[in-house]
């Protein structure tokens, strides 16, 4: 061991760590995903989440803000073996993550942990990839690191929720955590060094909600930061700089200051080692903000069911949690970013398109008349149960008045995708073939398909 890090045993052994330190144990069960047995089932997991985030990357590569950052960073690619997906470029593993990173969170077709409101997938896989990559990893090397990024991630954003949603985007904050570990993983560090990535990375951890309640491309450059900021903290802590033992749970350590205490840490490392984070994912069925998602799924099966038109629909009311209010309430919304997070456009787009996917969000879409007609007849309000069930359960009720006079009602209790009501396997398949294959065709799709769900080279 290096002299740097020889007096820093106590971040893993606990040895004069603070009492209650979250950090050796995150540390402690990122790092053996090295070489540890798997766990009967997990690996198809890791390779559904890839596949799933291989499907929100590549339409993202096309698309601004990853298409102007490849532009803007051109000059500062270095040298490397890391594939910037963007403009199919090799360089350094902070570049390609970085870029990568952004294509993966631009069309909101990207995984989440529901519980704390993360999306992991685009912030673990470009650093771990690209690492991967760049030493010439296996597969099997990627899938652990996703597993141990996933881990620390979630459970970090486990700790600090719901309060920390208020003001943070958990994706841009607990994923540059995940993004380090993950990294870790990649590169070989054992788990005091596993520890100190984590800990550096936490303090250049960041995304405010601000930046992605209005207009913008600011939401994707919290994943690109995160993503790019864990690998340099993983890398740094590989040459031997040293993080803060106590930079979770200290007095003014992450958990204090983006939440409502010091963090609840002991239903963050609840059941830690027994199950693993990315075996409980939501994979996404509509291409807009998750939590919109509830809403979308109840008028969808009432319309199944009663055989409604657009046009006979007269008012639709929706009862939310908290975030459905505060973040999705845009009845104004105009322009691609703001419709992606505006229930009045995604519940008219779903009416008028039969779907809220890609099209939905193209200029012929967002300038139909006949969509904007029906955002007024789109109202949202809070309803108390729900919002006391949020985090841990994301429902909506509708309400739905006809032209002929009936009324609808229904309660949707869960959002297909989530655990409890998962894509299947062919589900996850056509999801991934509508998105990739207007990238790279229908055979180049299949083929990474395979590759990414039966191979044991890097994609």
């Amino acid at each position: 061991m290096d002299s740097s890090l020889a007096g820093d045993r106590r971040i893993i052994r606990g040895g004069g760590a603070p009492p209650g330190n979250p950090l050796p144990a995150l540390a402690a069960e990122a790092a053996p995903w090295r070489s540890r047995p798997w766990p009967a089932g997990l690996q198809r997991h890791a390779r559904r989440a890839l596949l799933d985030w291989f499907a929100a990357l590549l339409p993202g590569t096309l698309r601004a803000p990853a298409t102007l950052l490849a532009q803007a960073l051109a000059g500062e690619r270095g040298a490397g073996e890391a594939l910037c997906y963007a403009d199919g470029a090799r360089g350094g593993i902070r570049h390609a993550a970085l870029v990568n990173a952004a294509a993966s969170h631009t069309v909101e077709f990207d995984d989440i942990f529901r519980d704390a409101g993360h999306h992991p997938a685009v912030v673990t896989i470009p650093p771990a990839l690209a690492a991967a990559q760049a030493r010439g990893a296996s597969m099997d090397t990627l899938l652990r690191a996703m597993v141990a990024g996933y881990e620390v991630g979630c459970r970090v954003g486990l700790a600090v929720q719901p309060s920390h949603y208020r003001f943070w985007h958990t994706t841009g904050t607990v994923g540059t955590l995940g993004a380090a570990a993950a990294t870790a993983v990649v590169l070989g560090l054992d788990a005091a060094r596993t520890a100190h990535a984590i800990a550096s990375a936490a303090t250049m951890a960041g995304g405010l909600q601000q930046a992605f309640r209005g207009e913008g491309m600011s939401k994707p450059l919290h994943a690109a930061h995160a993503a790019e900021a864990g690998a340099l903290a993983a890398l740094a802590a590989a040459r031997g700089v040293t993080g803060a033992p106590d930079v979770l749970h200290g007095p003014a350590g992450f958990a204090a200051a983006t939440s409502e205490d010091a963090g609840k840490w002991d239903r963050a490392l609840a059941g830690l080692g027994e199950w693993q984070a990315i075996a409980a994912i939501t994979f996404k069925n509509h291409g807009c903000c998750g939590h919109i998602f509830p809403a979308l799924d109840a008028v969808a099966a009432l319309r199944a069911e009663h055989g409604f038109g657009a046009e006979d629909v007269v008012a639709i009311h929706v009862g939310g949690y908290g975030p459905t209010v505060a973040v999705c309430d845009r009845p104004d919304a105009r322009t691609e970013q703001d419709c992606r997070f505006s229930l009045q456009y995604c519940v008219g787009a779903l009416l008028r398109l039969g779907g809220v996917r890609l099209a939905a969000f193209e200029p012929p879409a967002l300038a139909d008349p006949a969509i904007r007609a029906l955002m007024p007849r789109v109202s949202l309000a809070l309803d108390p149960e729900l919002a006391d069930a949020y985090p841990a359960r994301r429902a909506a009720r509708v309400t739905l008045h006809l032209a002929d006079g009936r009324v609808l009602r229904r309660f949707q209790p869960t959002r297909k995708g989530d655990p409890d009501d998962p894509l299947t396997d062919a589900e996850l398949s056509a999801k991934f073939h509508e998105l990739a294959a207007p990238v790279l065709g229908a055979a180049g799709a299949a083929a990474l398909e395979r590759a990414i769900l039966h191979g044991d080279a890097l994609p």
